[in-house]
């Protein structure tokens, strides 16, 4: 899913037209300014989730969005995504509008892909705030320059002597040099009785015989999509914290921002090295409880006057964390240059993932839009609409 750009952040920013007017401008509905975002947060969808735009009234006054445009992008989605997936919009906390494909209900879950990446990056998030409170066990000190294999004790000796120099810095920023998807490794192509774990510290090759037991670029000098890589991260938590990144995720952030209804999946086992959580795939949400964790870094880890996740990691992980692809943070896809998203504020970044699993999050917009689905990615027409709406609208 390394750079496949689906223009939905484009599309959706063009819809802030109607908000955006200077006074005098713009619509007649439009006199009473939006309430405030950031006094509210939504219930968990068991007692009653979020604050909703019921008329069209509404979604101009209250979401500052059009809402013939917006129906437009709900008919071409209609019209071009076959199969389940789901669209939800918030902005101002409410949930503006929201479709959703054949098969699919408000409360069906998806397999996020790769967006699992971003939230196994909160973890660390929280996994570093908590070293430096000495709050770990065996007051266990990890930061972004640790050394990775240090905590990795199936890991050793590592394949290549070169991977002592891999820090976690290199592993949340896709730098470690351990090969991915420019070098033949997307995903996990297990052989049979082969393991997921056992492929990426470089002890088996994958079924087509491809292999990351020799880094390909030192720490630090090259950038490459490499689950490899990140699967590192999900036996570095366990070692640390004694925990699962599923069940720290549910108890730390999960069950506090009302998210009730999901899961993760487990990798490895079997007789090979796990089973642990996957850390690169395999989080299941329902679009509307995605929002929410869109909706927490909206608000900077904030939620009911708590701090949930660190405000300053999430400032870090939401910019550009290396020059080398500058459109990567660390998990997060980033717009930091301006150049991932052109039309796009700077401060805007996302979840991303195959079958166009997104979650976007445009701060100064006070926006986010999610769409989760289980459809293959977007070829031939379905990107021509979303692109001429884009050029039309946006100008």
């Amino acid at each position: 899913m390394k750079r496949v750009m689906v223009t939905f952040i484009g599309l959706i920013l063009s819809l802030l037209a109607v908000g955006a007017r200077p006074p005098g401008t713009g619509s007649a509905v439009c006199a009473q300014e939006p309430p405030s975002a950031e006094t509210y947060y939504p219930p968990s969808e068991l007692a009653g989730g979020w604050r909703r735009c019921k008329t069209d009234e509404e979604v101009r006054r209250l979401g500052g969005m059009d809402p013939e445009k917006l129906a437009r992008v709900g008919r071409m989605n209609l019209t071009f995504y076959g199969g389940p997936w789901q669209l939800v919009v918030i902005r101002h906390g409410y949930l503006v509008r929201e479709w959703m494909g054949a098969n699919a209900m408000p409360q069906t879950t998806f397999d996020l892909w790769s967006c699992t990446k971003s939230a196994t990056g909160i973890a660390y998030g929280l996994l570093f705030d908590d070293s430096r409170h000495h709050t770990l066990p065996h007051d266990a000190q990890v930061d972004l320059d640790s050394p990775a294999y240090s905590f990795i004790p199936e890991g050793g000796p590592p394949s290549d002597p070169a991977k002592e120099k891999i820090k976690l810095r290199h592993l949340l920023s896709m730098t470690s040099g351990i090969p991915g998807e420019d070098h033949g490794i997307e995903g996990f192509q297990v052989s049979d009785g082969g393991g997921e774990f056992e492929i990426a510290l470089g002890r088996q090759p994958n079924r087509f015989g491809e292999s990351a037991a020799r880094l390909y670029a030192a720490p630090g000098e090259a950038w490459d999509y490499s689950d490899a890589a990140f699967a590192h991260l999900s036996l570095i938590f366990f070692h640390v914290t004694g925990q699962e990144i599923g069940d720290f995720m549910k108890a730390r952030v999960f069950q506090p921002i009302g998210i009730v209804n999901g899961g993760w999946d487990l990798e490895g086992g079997g007789g090979n090295l796990g089973p642990h959580t996957n850390p690169h795939s395999g989080l299941h949400l329902s679009a509307r409880d995605f929002a929410r964790l869109g909706y927490l870094l909206l608000h900077r880890g904030a939620w009911e006057g708590k701090q949930i996740v660190p405000k300053g990691w999430i400032e870090l992980a939401t910019r550009s964390s290396q020059d080398i692809n500058k459109d990567y943070g660390f998990t997060f896809w980033v717009n930091t240059a301006g150049t991932l998203w052109p039309h796009a504020p700077k401060d805007a970044f996302a979840m991303m993932g195959f079958a166009t699993n997104r979650c976007f999050v445009v701060p100064s917009l006070d926006l986010v839009v999610v769409r989760t689905a289980f459809d293959p990615q977007p070829i031939g027409p379905v990107d021509v609409p979303l692109q001429s709406i884009l050029e039309t609208v946006i100008q």
